[in-house]
């Protein structure tokens, strides 16, 4: 099994070959809270600011953020969760993680009251204190590395999760947004999205989540969105084509068209269901399986 710091810097690695290539190119594309993931969409007249805000306030929801004192966003982005929880919940306090040095700035730089953000691997990650909800959005996708067997992808979940038990109070909830593997295995996915757009990551299953997670956390509800998340793509293909003479100019004519290349592939996987999406919230076991729990 790879060690946990051989993972660490894996995972740095790529993220930063995926998102450091400019919040400026990204800002073309993406609806004006950087949001960089699947939307939530409801009606057809939706615009993808709506959908955005809509995701954003689920996962706020999931884990009664208005009534929460301590936040944490694992995988923060460029902060659209901890700048919703400080300027619309009134969080005292969220703390960011993220492993791109670009967006740690970008959320720094908007001194948002009672926000932290790290550069911080969760691997690494030792709290002061527990919090009332934990949220990640599309950092779950990268904990897993290819050459990982399923049963070691499952004792890294496993980890993660009981790192988020242990990081929660009694009452806290973890919200988890992740793309999944559907109908396709690992074997039968692009070589071309694996290495070109997120080296070195490799998709959970729903199955493996659960497992992971079992004895943990309690399943409140899991719901799917590749149809939410296939509109998304396509909707940020469309803004890119849009601005692309922009585009050309900040990051080149190559790295365009594999953006581009990417979003219409992946558009293509979620319509066919080759790839998923899963919205899971999750509670903690107070039973039995809090025994040995770490306080």
């Amino acid at each position: 099994m790879v060690a946990p710091t051989d993972r660490a810097v894996a995972a740095a690695a790529a993220i930063r070959h995926h998102y450091d290539v400019g919040n400026d190119f990204y800002r073309l594309w993406l609806d004006p809270t950087l949001s960089y993931s699947c939307a939530l969409r409801e009606h057809a007249e939706d615009t993808l600011e709506t959908a955005q805000q809509r995701k954003l306030r689920y996962h706020l929801d999931a884990i009664a953020a208005d009534r929460a004192a301590a936040v944490l966003d694992i995988g923060c982005g460029w902060g659209a969760i901890l700048r919703e929880a400080s300027q619309r919940c009134g969080v005292a306090c969220s703390v960011g993680l993220t492993l791109s040095p670009e967006q740690a700035e970008y959320v720094g730089a908007q001194e948002l009251p009672g926000v932290e953000v790290r550069t911080e691997n969760w691997l690494h990650y030792e709290p002061d204190s527990r919090f009332d909800g934990i949220i990640s959005i599309g950092a779950f996708e990268h904990f897993a590395r290819p050459d990982d067997s399923t049963a070691a992808k499952i004792r890294v979940y496993r980890d993660f999760f009981t790192r988020c038990r242990d990081w929660l109070t009694d009452s806290g909830t973890l919200s988890l947004q992740t793309i999944t593997y559907g109908d396709m295995s690992r074997e039968q996915a692009s070589a071309f999205i694996q290495q070109e757009i997120f080296p070195d990551a490799d998709l959970p299953t729903p199955a493996e989540i659960l497992t992971a997670a079992e004895g943990i956390f309690e399943v409140r509800s899991m719901t799917t969105g590749r149809e939410d998340y296939a509109w998304t793509c396509g909707q940020w293909a469309a803004r890119l084509r849009e601005n692309r003479t922009r585009a050309t100019e900040l990051v080149g004519e190559k790295t365009v068209d594999r953006y581009r290349r990417y979003l219409a592939q992946s558009a293509l996987g979620f319509r066919m269901g080759k790839i998923g999406l899963y919205r899971i919230v999750l509670r903690p076991y107070t039973g039995k399986y809090f025994a040995g729990r770490t306080r």
